[in-house]
């Protein structure tokens, strides 16, 4: 039995010895993990800290000051990673880096890491279009704006310039709907603005190409975003070139409201002028024939007007 007792105790001895070298092990594996740290290293440090994690925790309770220690570097050196990757702008990488991080941190329950790294993810997307939008890449643009609002849809910067590029590509639809969702997103002003313009251009497009009736609603729709006086003189030409001269006159009317001193005002005046004297209306037709009487282009026709409806 003596006997006995005495192999036992050895076999002790020798589990203790070589748990000791172990943790031993372990340790350096870590001290070398925050060396390499220390150098600026992160890509080894990461690996010796993962290292170290796994073979602490087989250690049990000898290992557990090293696994906490492991924990918290792990998700803060991997967010370190990621966010070179973004100075370096390898928004690809950094992106993925930063999924990790978020999946790490998670793991760890480093909650405000995980939050810190899932806000950057839009942000770096949104680098990433403006740097194609930059360099009039607008498909490639296009398609990275998308991204950002896959990952945060109340984007409203990144809808906005996503109508920008998807305007210049010649996706006027798509355009729209986007301008529309930035608008709604805390960017109406930019974004009604682009609004007003494309319907002005295609105001304008169609009234060149006689589509009279488009050029109408075109026009109407620029003043959705706010009144604007091109859009109604657009309007009254088009009225008055589809013979619909009581709106002719109601648009030239509301463009002389916000464009009175015009270079072309004494000219919508004289037409408006016409307009009504065209309905039967004497009494409006000398009303505004009166006012570019004295005028030196249209005075004279004024006058003869005039004249004739006494």
């Amino acid at each position: 039995m003596k006997k006995l007792f005495v192999t036992l105790a050895m076999a002790v001895f020798c589990a203790s010895a070589a748990f000791a070298q172990d943790l031993a092990a372990v340790t350096e594996i870590y001290n070398s993990g925050a060396a390499a740290l220390t150098n600026g290293d992160k890509e080894t440090a990461l690996a010796s800290f993962k290292d170290a994690l796994t073979k602490a925790a087989a250690l049990g309770e000898e290992g557990i000051e090293i696994v906490n220690n492991c924990q918290e570097h792990i998700p803060s050196i991997q967010f370190a990673i990621a966010k070179e990757q973004v100075n370096n702008a390898n928004y690809d990488e950094a992106v993925a880096e930063l999924k990790k991080t978020i999946e790490v941190a998670n793991t760890y329950n480093a909650l405000e890491t995980a939050n810190e790294a899932k806000d950057l993810i839009p942000q770096v997307l949104m680098q990433k279009a403006n740097s194609f939008f930059n360099d009039k890449n607008y498909t490639a643009a296009a398609n990275s704006y998308k991204d950002v609002l896959a990952e945060d849809p109340t984007n409203g910067a990144a809808a906005l310039r996503l109508g920008a590029a998807l305007n210049a590509n010649g996706d006027q639809k798509g355009a729209i709907e986007a301008f529309e969702t930035a608008a709604a997103n805390g960017q109406e002003a930019s974004a009604n603005k682009q609004l007003s313009n494309i319907y002005l251009k295609n105001a304008a497009s169609d009234l060149k190409a006689k589509k009279y009736a488009s050029a109408v609603e075109n026009a109407l729709n620029v003043n959705k975003y706010g009144e604007n006086a091109k859009a109604y003189q657009i309007a009254g030409q088009a009225s008055q070139m589809k013979g619909s001269n009581a709106d002719a006159i109601k648009y030239f009317q509301k463009y002389l409201e916000l464009a009175p001193t015009a270079a072309n005002a004494n000219s919508i005046t004289f037409t408006i002028a016409a307009l009504y004297q065209k309905a039967g209306n004497k009494a409006k037709a000398k009303e505004y024939y009166t006012k570019v009487a004295k005028d030196a282009k249209f005075g004279a026709q004024a006058q003869q007007q005039l004249n004739a409806l006494k």
